[in-house]
């Protein structure tokens, strides 16, 4: 290695997937393949961290999630017991439950920020109190409460997706620093130190050759 770098050929080792870039065999780049190695380690653990985290969280969003199905499949036998009243043709309830806005916050996970579920706005209801049928306002109110749990699963998706989204992309961080950034920094560490090593050690012995050529020179002029 008459050039002080190297190119190193297609690694088959698990995890790594590209070869090393060219590494100078250099003091300089000795230092800054260690550096990298420092920060490399010194990040892994907090991404590692995050990764659980966003785990955890998803596992709780489909928890609750399957919480609501639930009561969202109980409101609705509870209205299929009633809903053919609706057939009645003065009865025309959809603008009353109609969502108007959906109000939610902002919940901050792991440095994300997911939707979180605080209630339905509906319009307000204007109906002939002596034309319309007293159940009328049980059924909005029912129908209403239905709707809500629709709009908070939507919500509670939508989160989730948001979550396995930013999981995949820690994932990938994880495994690049994991099976290809560490491994390379370690391995372009070890291939200098072995090149550093064998100039030191050849150096030496040209210095050893040289003194011994001096001596002998001197010793020739001494005795000739």
């Amino acid at each position: 290695m008459t050039d002080g770098c190297l190119r190193q050929p297609v690694s088959n080792r698990a995890g790594q997937n590209r070869d090393m870039a060219k590494i100078k065999l250099t003091k300089g780049e000795l230092k800054k393949q260690r550096d990298a190695l420092v920060q490399y380690q010194r990040y892994l653990p907090t991404l590692q961290l995050k990764k659980q985290q966003l785990q955890a969280q998803i596992l709780t969003q489909l928890a609750l999630r399957e919480e609501k199905e639930r009561l969202k499949q109980k409101k609705k036998e509870s209205i299929g017991a009633w809903i053919g009243l609706l057939s009645e043709p003065a009865i025309h309830m959809k603008p009353w439950i109609k969502p108007k806005e959906v109000i939610t916050e902002s919940k901050n996970i792991a440095g994300i920020d997911i939707p979180v579920f605080e209630r339905v706005e509906f319009a307000l209801v204007e109906y002939d109190l002596f034309t319309t049928p007293l159940w009328v306002d049980n059924a909005i109110e029912a129908l209403r409460g239905f709707m809500a749990i629709e709009e908070e699963l939507k919500v509670i998706q939508k989160g989730i997706d948001i979550l396995r989204h930013e999981l995949r992309i820690t994932t990938q961080r994880v495994n690049l620093f994991e099976k290809v950034k560490i491994p390379e920094a370690q391995e372009a560490i070890r291939l200098i130190k072995i090149y550093l090593g064998d100039q030191l050690s050849n150096a030496v012995g040209r210095s050893k050759i040289a003194k011994n050529k001096i001596e002998r020179a001197m010793l020739e002029e001494v005795f000739v």
